[in-house]
C-alpha cells in the first residue's frame, strides 16, 4: 500500500452514486410498495451498502483500512431510474472516495440481485464519484504563488562548510509545491546578533521567513531566543501542531523550542535543524498555515 505516515488527519467527505434501472413501471411500483418478492428492496440493499462501505479495504488491495465515522445511503427515483447516493465520513489521513464508489456498487448490485426475478432488464450504470472535500487537494497552488518565502539554516558547522545543508533545501523543495518561491536563502552561524539582523532584513522583503536550526536545548541552539522578541503576534497553535505530528514519529520531538509569529505582515517560523525534523514540520503545518494570509487580507475562516 502507498505509505500515508506523513499525512495528518483531516476531516474528509466523499458523495458518490450509482444509477439502476429497470425496464417497466411495474418494477419500480413493486419496490415503493415493497411487494418485491426477496423483501424491501431498499433497506436490504442499505444494508449491504453499509457494508460494501465497512468491507472496501479487504476485497481494494491498496486500500487503507481506516474508520468509518459516518455513512448515509439515500434513494432518489427518476421515471424508470432509481439513482443511489452514498455519503461517507472519515477523519483520517487519506480519502473516502473508494469506499463511497465501493458502498454504491454494492447498494446498486443488492437491487439487481433482488429484482431480477421480476425484471430481466435491470442494468447498472454510472458509478461515479459526485464529490470530495478534505486533504491537501482542497488547497490550490495557484492560490499562493504571490507569497515569496525566505529560509535561512542556523548551523555553525554548515556556515564554516563542514557539511551540506539539507534541511534548507528540503523546505525549498516543499515550498515549491505549493507554488511558493523562495527569494531568499543564507546560511549563517548560530549568533544571537546575527539572526536577529538576518530576521529584521527579511521580513522586510518576503511574507513567509522559515529558519532551521538552533531550535533545541544545546548551548548554541539561540534562534528562538533571538527570534522571539521580535515577533509581534505569536501563534502558538502552529508549532503546537508540528510538535504534536512530530511526537507521533519520534519520541524527542517535544524537546523542540520551536516559535511561529508574525512580524508585521510576514510569518516567522523557527523549525528543527535536522532534515528529517525540518520536511516533517512542514508536512504538519502547510498547506494549511498559509490560509492566514487570507485572514490577514481580510478573508473569513
Amino acid at each position: 500500500m502507498v505509505n500515508i505516515t506523513h499525512k495528518s488527519n483531516t476531516l474528509r467527505i466523499a458523495v458518490a452514486t450509482a444509477t439502476i434501472t429497470v425496464s417497466k413501471p411495474e418494477t419500480i411500483a413493486a419496490i415503493e410498495q415493497r411487494k418485491v418478492p426477496k423483501g424491501d428492496v431498499f433497506e436490504f440493499a442499505r444494508a449491504a451498502g453499509l457494508l460494501g462501505v465497512k468491507k472496501t479495504s479487504d476485497v481494494i488491495p491498496d486500500c487503507h483500512p481506516l474508520p468509518v465515522e459516518f455513512t448515509a445511503i439515500t434513494y432518489h427515483i427518476e421515471n424508470l431510474s432509481i439513482i443511489i447516493s452514498v455519503e461517507v465520513h472519515t477523519i483520517y489521513k487519506t480519502g473516502v472516495e473508494v469506499e463511497a464508489m465501493h458502498g454504491a456498487s454494492v447498494t446498486a448490485l443488492t437491487m439487481y440481485d433482488m429484482l431480477k426475478p421480476i425484471d430481466k432488464g435491470v442494468e447498472i450504470s454510472a458509478i461515479k464519484l459526485l464529490k470530495k472535500s478534505g486533504g491537501k487537494t482542497d488547497f490550490k497552488v495557484n492560490d499562493y504563488q504571490h507569497i515569496k518565502a525566505g529560509v535561512v539554516v542556523c548551523s555553525d558547522s554548515i556556515s564554516a562548510g563542514n557539511g551540506e545543508d539539507r534541511s534548507g533545501k528540503s523546505i525549498i523543495s516543499k515550498l515549491e509545491q505549493y507554488g511558493i518561491e523562495t527569494l531568499a536563502y543564507d546560511i549563517i552561524e548560530d549568533d544571537f546578533d546575527l539572526i536577529q539582523q538576518k530576521t529584521k532584513q527579511l521580513a522586510a522583503k518576503v511574507q513567509l521567513l522559515i529558519f532551521t536550526g538552533g531550535t533545541g536545548l544545546s548551548p548554541r541552539d539561540v534562534t528562538v531566543d533571538a527570534v522571539s522578541p521580535l515577533i509581534e503576534k505569536t501563534i502558538d497553535g502552529i508549532m503546537e501542531t508540528a510538535r504534536r505530528y512530530g511526537q507521533d514519529r519520534m519520541p524527542f520531538a517535544m524537546l523542540s523550542r520551536g516559535v511561529a509569529g508574525l512580524i508585521g505582515q510576514t510569518l516567522v517560523l523557527t523549525l528543527p535543524g535536522s532534515a528529517k525534523g525540518a520536511a516533517e514540520s512542514i508536512d504538519a503545518i502547510f498547506p494549511q498555515v498559509l490560509h492566514l494570509f487570507k485572514v490577514m487580507e481580510g478573508g473569513r475562516h
